[in-house]
């Protein structure tokens, strides 16, 4: 149960990964999913690989992204503002 359900993850997080340079490697990674030649342990170990194959991407973004994962009191950052 637990591989069908980081399969899914990759699945849904793929589906939102575009671009010239990534689309390529995008569909080798979904034909190996569905072929069972690759699996992965959790989607940490996905991301982790992703982010070796592409680096860590426009760091601007990065850093917006890094923001809204703040908490403070519970609360998230748009929350707590």
């Amino acid at each position: 149960m637990r591989k069908a359900m980081v399969e899914e993850q990759v699945q849904w997080i793929l589906s939102y990964i575009q671009g010239e340079s990534v689309d390529v490697w995008k569909e080798n990674i979904l034909e190996d999913l569905e072929a069972e030649e690759i699996e992965y342990k959790s989607v940490e170990e996905f991301l982790a690989g992703l982010k070796r194959e592409f680096g860590e991407g426009d760091e601007e973004a990065v850093k917006v992204a890094e923001l809204r994962k703040l908490e403070q009191g519970g609360k998230t950052m748009e929350e707590f503002i």
